[in-house]
């Protein structure tokens, strides 16, 4: 599997980091996390096949997270690229999707899931198994963050897996989540003193990487007080028990 950082920011514009999305690549298929305005330009600037893009998971409804999809579904909707598709098009999320996209088709009758290819919107359960992908199984589960939030853990066909957090306030059940997988790619917001329960900062986000003792960690959505921060400095006082990666937009990771 590859993974690729389209955004490693929040919604607060900076010159260096997007907005949240994040591409996976596996031998059956393309998933991309979270689809925020800025992911779908991304996506071509990094030069993926975003045309043939196989499946989308919303993690919430934060317009950081879900605010690209209807320009997207718009723009697939007269590409060239798209024209001749046949596939359907997957978009995965907490209960309250479908209604959203709606309003968002709503608001200018842009008939969004009038594609040359279907469009399936499916609303997951946490805790429920469901495969994303081509012999990638998915579970998601709550977290404190908004009402619909949801981390997911993903498992392909050969055992290789990852759990992608997205925002989320302090809880153990993603070290139970993210217990022993390949890779962890967890939200980081602050730095330290954080302003709000339902984002982590640094000491918790190390906490939880030595509790779920993955192979790698990745973090991630940084605000801009991240600047004048020594990363892996920083991290080292923690004495992680595995590499924690600092994301970057146009970070590439194999997951082997």
């Amino acid at each position: 599997m590859k993974f690729i950082v389209l955004g490693s920011g929040t919604s607060v514009p900076h010159p260096q980091r997007s907005s949240s999305g994040y591409w996976l690549e596996t031998e059956n298929g393309s998933l991309l996390f979270d689809c925020s305005a800025s992911a779908i330009h991304r996506m071509a600037q990094e030069n993926l096949d975003w045309a043939n893009l196989d499946a989308i998971w919303i993690s919430h409804f934060h317009l950081d997270h879900v605010g690209g999809l209807a320009p997207f579904l718009f723009g697939a909707k007269y590409a060239p690229e798209t024209q001749e598709r046949k596939k359907p098009l997957k978009i995965f999320g907490a209960k309250g999707l479908e209604k959203l996209i709606e309003s968002f088709d709503e608001a200018n009758d842009y008939g969004l899931f009038e594609q040359p290819f279907p469009i399936e919107v499916i609303e997951v359960e946490p805790l429920e198994k469901f495969e994303i992908l081509p012999e990638a199984e998915a579970v998601a589960v709550k977290t404190p963050h908004t009402d619909e939030s949801l981390a997911i853990h993903i498992r392909n066909k050969n055992n290789k897996t990852l759990v992608y957090t997205a925002d989320t306030g302090f809880t153990k059940d993603l070290g139970t989540l993210a217990r022993g997988v390949d890779l962890l790619v967890m939200e980081c917001s602050f730095f330290k003193d954080k302003p709000v329960e339902k984002h982590l900062e640094l000491a918790e986000a190390m906490d939880l990487t030595s509790y779920a003792k993955p192979k790698r960690a990745m973090l991630t959505h940084f605000y801009p007080e991240w600047d004048k921060v020594d990363f892996q400095k920083e991290v080292a006082k923690f004495s992680p028990l595995c590499e924690v990666i600092e994301a970057k937009d146009g970070l590439r990771l194999e997951i082997t």
